[in-house]
């Protein structure tokens, strides 16, 4: 069972049961299984750089920013690690941060639907929650 929280403003028009399959089929391709907890939250640009500079330490706005819970979640393409100790066997994966405008703004640059960048994105900072990163 997958749980996704969805937060951030609701000027932004993103179909959350596409959002919810493209982290549903990131998880699977990444075998991981359980019940599943981790939150996406959009934002604008001026939101965005601020965290961008707070945790990053970048001053420009990005596209998608990862907070996990867990520096290290597992080594997904090898065997499966456990990383579950919570009581209630709930994987809190952690959030990720899309900026809406940055994702639209990268729609048009590659010519796609806004809809396929943010579902690119998402997956891209579920990856991350997950431990996987640009290097790998």
């Amino acid at each position: 069972m997958l749980k996704v929280i969805f937060s951030g403003s609701s000027r932004y028009p993103v179909l959350r049961r596409r959002i919810k399959k493209a982290i549903e089929e990131t998880l699977r391709q990444q075998k991981i299984e359980g019940q599943i907890e981790l939150g996406v939250t959009f934002v604008g640009d001026r939101k965005m750089k601020q965290l961008n500079k707070k945790f990053m330490g970048k001053k420009e706005t990005t596209d998608v920013l990862s907070f996990p819970l867990r520096e290290t979640v597992k080594t997904l393409n090898d065997e499966a690690a456990e990383f579950v100790d919570y009581p209630d066997e709930l994987w809190r994966l952690g959030d990720v941060v899309v900026s809406y405008p940055q994702a639209r703004r990268q729609a048009q640059q590659h010519n796609i639907l806004v809809d396929e960048e943010i579902d690119f994105l998402v997956k891209h900072g579920v990856l991350h929650l997950l431990g996987i990163h640009h290097e790998e």
